[in-house]
């Protein structure tokens, strides 16, 4: 095993260790997770089940007007368009109060879906090791301790084959326009640095959510093309609205990177919803 990094975020037996506390929010965000928590209520009402964070604010990795606050809403019933569309009204509305962060994004399931057998090892995978409960009661008591083995890394990011149309429409669709693509390269970026992290975490049998802890993992068993992946962490954090970086990604790297991630760990269960 390659031992550029040393494994690490397991406990002692081989599984997970719970990502992120609210003890680790950064005192500049504190005002941030407090509002979206005195709101959510008042969004969804008794609909609403539990309420997570994830990302760099529970970790305690947020920078100032530079990263963005994740959420992750579980309802009693499966999510509808106007509760969406309420969501995204909050997102706006957070955004442009708080400076301190660059953007919101919410995660809306309903409960039955992320509790599902179809998403044991996604979803409530991602629920239960990476979210931080910040309302309700947390689903990750219900959901099973997890190891990084390959079922998890195929149902996590073994569907990068089917992404890749989608993504040559976006990158087309940004066209000549540099502020159009620039939230398009740290997406993808990000996207495939994660994919390349978890090809190689079972044989690494460690975890982390640090993008160039990640890339430096994936090139240790990958070094012809570890220099496109630190580069696409990098872009991950500092992203650049070059086309020609989102054409790599749509026309090399993501290709190669499915192919390979289906050879090695096979092709994600597709869901009842096509996705």
């Amino acid at each position: 095993m390659p031992d550029t990094i040393r494994p690490k975020g397991l406990d002692a037996l081989g599984f997970f260790v719970r990502e992120g506390s609210l003890a680790r929010v950064p005192p500049s965000f504190e005002p941030v997770v407090a509002e979206a928590r005195h709101r959510l209520p008042g969004l969804f009402g008794s609909r609403l089940h539990s309420a997570y964070l994830y990302g760099s604010v529970p970790r305690g990795t947020a920078r100032t007007g530079r990263s963005d606050l994740d959420l992750l809403l579980a309802l009693h019933e499966e999510p509808t368009d106007a509760d969406r569309d309420a969501v995204r009204e909050l997102e706006k509305a957070l955004d442009a109060e708080f400076p301190q962060i660059d953007g919101v994004g919410t995660l809306l399931y309903g409960r039955a879906r992320l509790l599902s057998e179809a998403e044991r090892h996604d979803m409530g995978w991602f629920l239960a090791c990476l979210c931080t409960p910040l309302l309700g009661d947390d689903l990750g008591q219900r959901l099973p301790r997890y190891r990084p083995d390959s079922r998890l890394a195929r149902e996590t990011n073994g569907d990068l084959g089917r992404l890749l149309p989608r993504w040559r429409e976006r990158t087309a669709s940004a066209g000549g326009s540099e502020e159009a693509r620039r939230p398009l390269v740290r997406f993808m970026s990000r996207h495939l640095v994660r994919t390349g992290f978890t090809l190689v975490m079972p044989r690494w049998r460690g975890w982390t959510s640090d993008l160039h802890e990640m890339a430096g993992v994936f090139g240790a068993y990958y070094p012809e093309r570890a220099r496109q992946m630190a580069e696409a962490a990098v872009r991950g954090y500092e992203p650049v609205g070059d086309a020609s970086v989102l054409r790599s990604y749509v026309d090399d790297l993501g290709p190669w990177l499915a192919g390979e991630y289906a050879r090695v760990h096979g092709v994600k269960a597709p869901r009842s919803d096509g996705a």
